[in-house]
């Protein structure tokens, strides 16, 4: 017996092991759904089915290939939640994804792309982010949902004559009426992104029965 191969296969999956702790590390340290251990299992798993993929003669590699991204979807929707009209988790959702991919190159012996790969995406979480935050602050609008008890317009014309009076932008991106009140969705921009005058705004005025971003 060729225990060769035991050792290479054992290095593939500690490899895969190291990588997904690298990625896990950093969705643990910001209290995602899918943390340290989670990535692990999912390089390390993606890693295992694909070294058992190349050892079978009965299965197509290419149906196993297929059948973990499938699954890694599934675990990628479960961490995908919507809050108010905001949606997270898409990023630990893609992490989940690129995760289930590098394992899958380490079981292919791809270990240069893995290694490239790991280090784009470990510069993405890392590196990136203040970035990120200039971004945000350069260009930063919120989404309100509006919901009020006055379905006649005036509500919506008294609240817009007082976005264009203290500067703020905004549109309209939706219209509803629902148990007769007007549901309105407003993408909102604040002068030097002081929310504050929104907010007091939406708080004070009699129409308004509830409201969130």
């Amino acid at each position: 017996m060729d225990f060769t191969i035991y050792l290479e296969e054992a290095a593939q999956v500690s490899i895969a092991f190291v990588i997904g702790a690298a990625i896990g590390i950093e969705r643990e340290f910001r209290s995602k759904p899918a943390g340290f251990r989670t990535m692990i299992f999912i390089c390390v798993g993606s890693c295992l089915y694909t070294i058992l993929s190349k050892e079978s003669n009965t299965i197509s590699p290419d149906r196993i290939a297929s059948n973990i991204v499938t699954g890694v979807g599934f675990i990628g929707a479960g961490v995908i939640f919507k809050e108010g009209i905001t949606v997270n988790g898409l990023t630990t959702a893609a992490l989940i994804w690129i995760t289930a991919a590098l394992g899958m190159s380490i079981g292919y012996h791809n270990y240069p792309l893995a290694f490239v790969v790991s280090s784009m995406v470990v510069v993405a979480l890392f590196v990136l982010e203040p970035v990120q935050q200039f971004i945000n602050k350069v260009h930063k609008v919120k989404d309100y949902k509006i919901r009020a008890n006055d379905t006649e317009l005036i509500f919506k014309e008294e609240m817009e004559a007082y976005f264009k009076q203290k500067g703020i932008t905004f549109r309209c991106m939706k219209m509803i009426k629902e148990n007769n009140e007007a549901v309105y969705t407003y993408r909102i921009g604040a002068p030097k992104f002081d929310y504050d005058i929104v907010n007091n705004y939406l708080l004070q005025h009699r129409s308004v029965v509830s409201f969130d971003m």
